[in-house]
C-alpha cells in the first residue's frame, strides 16, 4: 500500500488541497470571549521556512511519520515538530527542509524523494511563512539526532492518528487566557498547535486515499 500512496501523494499534492479547512480542526479556539488567538493560515507574508514530512512503510506496508521532539534551548522549547526551519536566502524551500532534515536527524537527502508540498502556513508568532515538504523513504532510515536541537526522535503511524483514541480536546491555559485545545495524545508531550494542524491536512489526503 505504501508503494501506492506514495505515487497517489505525488499526483494529488499538484492539485487543489483541503489547506485552511484542514487546519482549523486542530486550531485551539477561544474558551470564553476574553481569549483571541490570531488566525495561523495560508498566507504570503512572513519569513520563508521549510519542515519536512517524511513518510516510510512499515514492516506491515503501514505507512509512518517522523516528528522531533526539540530540546529546551530552542524556540518552541519541549514541543513536538517536524524537522525544519527558516531559509537561507540562496535556498528555496525544499532545499531547506531537506538541509535542516540532514542536520536535526542525520537522514542525508539522497535517501528522500520529495513528492510535492502541502498549504503554506503562517505562523504569527514567529512571523514565519512554513511551507511543509512531503518526503518519502523506502524503509525506515537510520537515524542520529542532533543534541543541541532535538530531544528525541519519534514515529507514528499515520493510522492511529486517524483513529479517534488517540484524538483529545482539552482546556489549557495559553497567553494568559483560556483555550479549547485539540490534541493527539500518542507520546507523553501531546502534538498539538502548527504542527498537528499541519498534520491534519496530510491525514485528510490520506484519507482521500485509504477511501478510493
Amino acid at each position: 500500500m505504501s508503494s501506492e500512496f506514495f505515487d497517489f501523494l505525488k499526483e494529488r499534492l499538484q492539485q487543489s488541497l483541503p489547506g485552511k479547512n484542514a487546519h482549523n480542526r486542530m486550531l485551539p479556539e477561544p474558551a470564553d470571549n476574553s481569549a483571541e488567538l490570531p488566525q495561523k493560515s495560508i498566507d504570503s507574508s512572513g519569513h520563508p521556512s521549510g519542515v519536512l514530512v517524511p513518510l516510510f512503510p512499515g514492516d506491515a506496508g503501514d505507512l509512518h511519520v517522523i516528528l522531533t521532539v526539540r530540546t529546551e534551548s530552542i524556540r518552541h522549547a519541549g514541543q513536538i515538530s517536524f524537522p525544519g526551519g527558516r531559509s537561507d536566502s540562496d535556498e528555496t524551500i525544499i532545499e531547506t527542509a531537506l538541509r535542516e532534515t540532514h542536520e536535526e536527524i542525520g537522514i542525508p537527502s539522497s535517501k528522500i524523494e520529495v513528492r510535492g508540498t502541502l498549504s503554506p502556513f503562517y505562523l504569527y508568532r514567529t512571523d514565519n511563512r512554513i511551507t511543509p515538504v512531503v518526503g518519502t523513504l523506502h524503509d525506515k532510515p537510520d537515524m542520529q539526532r542532533n543534541e543541541a536541537e532535538v530531544a528525541e526522535i519519534i514515529t507514528v503511524r499515520l493510522d492511529d492518528l486517524l483513529s479517534q483514541s488517540y484524538l483529545k480536546r482539552e482546556k489549557w491555559e495559553l497567553s494568559n487566557a483560556t483555550y479549547w485545545v485539540p490534541y493527539w495524545d500518542f507520546h507523553r508531550v501531546p502534538l498539538w498547535g502548527a504542527t498537528a494542524m499541519m498534520m491534519s491536512e496530510l491525514l485528510e489526503i490520506y484519507e482521500e486515499f485509504r477511501q478510493k
